[in-house]
């Protein structure tokens, strides 16, 4: 348009002034700056990211996790160090050593084959007892509630308290459950048909850096829910030393991910933070997703973000990097664009009438590749912000 222009009404020098308007237009908009205005943002980003332990599969994760509104956390292994002991076992009072030595290896070996956190403590714990496993078959792992197997055409049930008693048709529980569980702890039941075996209480501390971590999400405008399958107790337990004011405990894995549904027909975008076999269907549901780099592997697989050494501290560091990213991204765009509005024009010839003056090809080619290198610049900025 610019050599049309010139050629039309371009007088005496109008060939020489259209073919070089022609190829300075050429030259100055070329879209390399636009090119590279959100790409290699990204990638600093994610390198980045890296850097700090913390692993984006994508770029879309990236750029979403700055649109983050609210922030659910599971407890175990995320609040809390996600490494269980048992403090307690409490043996119903009527079997004898005998019993007591059978159930103690039925027990090992059904716990020995769960994924759940607070199975590995159990085994721990029974090995130090020097418990002998036991043959078992048909073992069974029910989501948010526990594990079954059979022993000698007997089942045995290991979980949640109500779903032992549901399960076992238990009528009375007192015989086993003299344990000294705190509001700390979690309660474990171990029970065959209508006989309440065992009763355990595990522990799990909460990370040094916790409150801190949950306090810097809020400060960056983060709604935090904590939810979890533990009971009331443990979970407002846990959450007020975190500083979590939102809790809802004694969830399932669908619960979670029904109530991360919730949100998001709130019109919230919602991101989930977990470590466990049980948090995968709600991991899958948010929005951004993350997963503690020590925790189950099908957590890992559907998470689309990994703190690799499952240090919480790093969470807010990923809706921080994502800002930045986003925030360099628009400020590429801005520069690229506001360098073809100001030097097309230029470059056309809109300022030879005025004051005479052309720009040469080659300060066309330079400005060009000067947009690009700045853009690569503001870019690399990324990893100095931080």
């Amino acid at each position: 348009m610019s050599a049309a222009a010139w050629l039309v009404f371009g007088g005496n020098q109008s060939f020489f002034q259209a073919l070089l308007s022609f190829v300075t237009v050429l030259v100055v908009a070329c879209p390399c700056a636009l090119g590279l205005a959100t790409p290699t943002a990204i990638m600093v980003g994610v390198g980045k990211a890296a850097e700090k332990g913390i692993l984006i599969r994508d770029a879309e994760t990236l750029e979403r996790a700055d649109q983050v509104d609210v922030v659910v956390l599971d407890k175990t292994g995320t609040i809390t160090e996600g490494k269980p002991k048992v403090t307690a076992l409490n043996w119903n009072k009527a079997l004898n050593d005998n019993d007591i030595s059978i159930f103690s290896g039925v027990l090992l070996t059904a716990e020995t084959q769960s994924e759940h956190p607070l199975a590995a403590a159990i085994t721990d714990f029974l090995v130090l007892k020097e418990a002998s496993a036991q043959t078992v078959s048909g073992f069974e792992s029910i989501t948010g509630a526990g594990i079954s197997v059979q022993y000698q055409q007997q089942t045995y049930w290991v979980g949640k308290p109500d779903w032992v008693i549901e399960m076992a048709g238990l009528i009375s529980v007192e015989t086993a459950n003299n344990s000294t569980q705190t509001s700390a702890e979690t309660l474990i039941y171990f029970a065959r048909k209508q006989e309440l075996l065992a009763a355990l209480t595990i522990a799990d501390e909460i990370r040094a850096d916790a409150a801190k971590t949950v306090s810097r999400l809020k400060k960056a405008g983060k709604e935090v829910w904590m939810l979890t399958g533990d009971a009331a107790a443990t979970a407002n337990f846990i959450a007020a030393k975190a500083g979590i004011e939102k809790v809802i405990s004694g969830v399932s894995p669908s619960g979670k991910a029904q109530h991360i549904k919730a949100l998001q027909q709130q019109g919230k975008v919602v991101a989930m933070a977990g470590d466990g076999i049980n948090d995968a269907e709600a991991l899958a549901t948010a929005d951004v997703s993350v997963a503690m780099g020590l925790g189950s592997d099908i957590a890992m697989e559907t998470a689309r973000i990994t703190l690799v050494s499952s240090n919480f501290a790093l969470l807010p560091e990923v809706f921080n990097l994502s800002k930045q990213t986003i925030r360099t991204i628009k400020q590429n765009l801005f520069w690229a664009f506001i360098y073809n509005v100001i030097m097309i024009p230029v470059a056309a010839g809109v300022l030879i009438p005025v004051w005479g003056i052309h720009l040469n090809p080659m300060f066309a080619g330079a400005a060009m590749a000067l947009s690009s290198v700045s853009v690569v610049a503001n870019s690399l900025l990324i990893k100095w912000r931080n």
